[in-house]
């Protein structure tokens, strides 16, 4: 295996496990997140979805302090 094969391999799982959380997080998590509960529309929750999968380990870490 080459070392371009290997980081391209690490960037696509860090790309599946970002989409996954991503996901996860615009469904159940946004709101519990939020300082103040409030109602996130679904465009705001698309808008969300590219920011939230590159930062997965922030947003991870956001979401299990918010709990």
């Amino acid at each position: 295996m080459s070392l371009s094969t290997a980081i391209f391999g690490l960037l696509l799982a860090y790309a599946a496990v970002g989409l996954v959380t991503a996901v996860a997080f615009v469904t159940f998590g946004v709101v519990r997140v939020l300082p103040q509960p409030a109602p996130v529309t679904i465009p705001a929750r698309i808008l969300l979805i590219p920011a939230a999968a590159a930062l997965w380990p922030y947003v991870l870490l956001r979401w299990a302090k918010s709990r």
